[in-house]
């Protein structure tokens, strides 16, 4: 059982899973098309995060939506941890990114992520939750190293 509530990205624990979460991906992508942010470009007024945390308390996973105007929105930094993977958490953490976006009007949601075997589980996610791959989003380069994806409501 995990709560998922909005918070911000300026607390250790977050911190700690956002440096996890570029360790994972930077040996499956150059760094030239990796698109990190930092803690603080998440706590921008644009994007909010959402944190799950088990029944101890512990941060477990996380997931943002960032806002792009003309209501567009982006998902952003979605990661499980390992503890927390197949069961389902990221789908809760998209479910709550997607009920956001809609009680902002936004009317499509876009994502990168890597095109390596490793970002398998995490397209999976997305195309079962009802995205469609697409051309290259917002200023993304179309490089062969990431997919997008896009819904639209």
């Amino acid at each position: 059982m995990v709560v998922i509530l909005p918070e911000t990205p300026l607390q250790d624990e977050v911190r700690e899973m956002i440096v996890e979460l570029n360790a994972e991906m930077a040996p499956l992508t150059p760094p030239e098309f990796q698109f990190q942010m930092t803690a603080e470009q998440i706590a921008e007024s644009a994007t909010t995060l959402f944190v799950a945390r088990d029944e101890n308390g512990e941060a477990v996973a996380m997931g943002a939506l960032k806002e792009h105007g003309s209501n567009l929105g982006e998902v952003k930094r979605m990661y499980t941890r390992a503890v927390v993977r197949g069961k389902g958490v990221g789908r809760l953490l998209l479910d709550r990114i997607e009920g956001l976006a809609l009680e902002k009007g936004i009317n499509r949601l876009v994502l990168e992520t890597g095109e390596a075997p490793a970002f398998e589980p995490a397209c999976k996610l997305y195309e079962l939750n009802g995205f469609t791959r697409c051309g290259a989003v917002l200023d993304y380069p179309d490089s062969g190293w990431s997919r997008f994806y896009e819904k639209k409501y």
